[in-house]
């Protein structure tokens, strides 16, 4: 293998975010023409992955006069020990709350990514997916826009989590209690 093919194969190992948009009028408006969609990107993991309007300090400009000139941050970094780069998510904007799945964060507040989150502020919404892959001092990023809310895409893709013989889904939160049914037969 020479050189370049070990680089190559190296830089395919890298941890990649898949960040999908959406927004519910972005056929009509030009919300996304200054990203470079459909394509992976090398990012330092020690700079914050910017968003907002501002295309001077944003890593991602959107040109929407109603979002923020530094909307949110993508902070990468790792755990002691550990080979895995993990990402928080931190709200810039002093004017508007963003929503990562569930939790609301108002101005700086931050949350940690998990692997799939639903990102909403203003009638913004996006899908990040983390794609694990070695921790080095870079990350790779995706973007793309989606056709659909990430909503759907987000509950329509196949669950993971396995499913019992009962027909009941078990879920991290939820501990299983036992046989739903017992057979007289043998008590």
């Amino acid at each position: 293998m020479n050189v370049s093919e070990r680089l190559e194969t190296e830089e395919d190992l890298l941890t990649c975010l898949h960040i999908k948009f959406y927004h519910p009028k972005q056929h009509t408006q030009g919300f996304y023409s200054l990203l470079p969609l459909d394509n992976r990107h090398k990012h330092s993991a020690d700079m914050p992955l910017l968003l907002g309007r501002d295309v001077q300090v944003c890593t991602f400009p959107i040109v929407d006069r109603r979002v923020s000139r530094k909307q949110l941050a993508v902070h990468a970094y790792r755990m002691p020990e550990s080979p895995d780069m993990q990402f928080t998510l931190q709200n810039l904007s002093k004017t508007a709350k963003v929503y990562v799945n569930s939790s609301a964060l108002d101005f700086l507040e931050r949350v940690d990514l998990p692997s799939k989150a639903l990102v909403r502020f203003m009638q913004y919404e996006m899908l990040i997916i983390k794609e694990t892959g070695e921790a080095k001092g870079s990350f790779e990023v995706e973007l793309d826009v989606l056709l659909a809310p990430p909503l759907e895409t987000f509950l329509c893709e196949p669950s993971t989590v396995p499913v019992m013989d009962t027909g009941s889904q078990l879920t991290p939160q939820t501990e299983f209690q036992g046989p739903l049914e017992t057979d007289d037969l043998f008590l």
